[in-house]
C-alpha cells in the first residue's frame, strides 16, 4: 500500500475517532465536548515545483549579471534554486526551447465568428474541389466508354449553328 493511501486512511481515523470522542463528551454530564487535537504530522502531498519560462529567463539573466565574489550563491539562496537549475536553464536556453515553453498549452483560445465563418468556407471550398474532380473524372470515363462503343458523345453532335 503506498504512503499515501496510509496517510489517507490515518486521516480518516483519526477523524471517525475525534467525531466519535465528541458526540460522547456532549452526552456525559452536559460537559463540552473536547475539541480534537489536530495532527501535527504534515500530511501534504510533496508537489514539484514548477517554473515558468519567463521566472527562468529572469533569474538567468540576474545570474549572468551577477558579479561579486558569492553573488550567484546569493540569488540561488533568495530564490530557492539549486546550481543544477541554472545549468539545466542556461542549456535550454542555447537549444532555444525556453522560447518555445513560452506558448501556453491546454485548450486553444476560443475563436471569432469571423474564423469560424472562414473555416467553414474552407472545408465547404475543398469539399466542392473533391466533387468536381469526381465529376471531371467520371465525364472522362463516360467519353472513354462512348468512343469503345461508337456512340456519339456531346462533342460530336452538330449543334444549331453549324447546320
Amino acid at each position: 500500500m503506498s504512503s499515501r493511501k496510509k496517510l489517507k486512511m490515518v486521516a480518516s481515523n483519526l477523524e471517525v475517532a475525534a467525531g466519535q470522542a465528541a458526540r460522547a463528551g456532549q452526552a456525559s454530564a452536559g460537559f463540552p465536548a473536547a475539541r480534537a487535537v489536530p495532527d501535527p504530522e504534515v500530511r501534504a502531498v510533496a508537489k514539484r515545483r514548477q517554473f515558468s519560462a519567463a521566472y527562468k529567463l529572469s533569474v538567468l539573466e540576474q545570474a549572468d549579471r551577477a558579479s561579486g565574489a558569492g553573488a550567484i550563491g546569493a540569488l540561488l539562496r533568495r530564490e530557492a534554486l539549486f546550481s543544477s537549475h541554472l545549468s539545466t536553464w542556461r542549456r535550454e536556453r542555447e537549444a532555444g526551447a525556453l522560447e518555445a515553453l513560452a506558448h501556453r498549452r491546454g485548450r486553444k483560445a476560443r475563436s471569432t465568428p469571423e474564423q469560424k465563418r472562414v473555416a467553414l468556407l474552407e472545408a465547404k471550398n475543398t469539399r466542392l474541389e473533391r466533387e468536381l474532380e469526381q465529376a471531371r473524372l467520371i465525364i472522362e470515363v463516360q467519353k472513354k466508354l462512348c468512343m469503345l462503343l461508337g456512340l456519339p458523345t456531346a462533342e460530336d453532335k452538330p449543334t444549331g449553328s453549324e447546320s
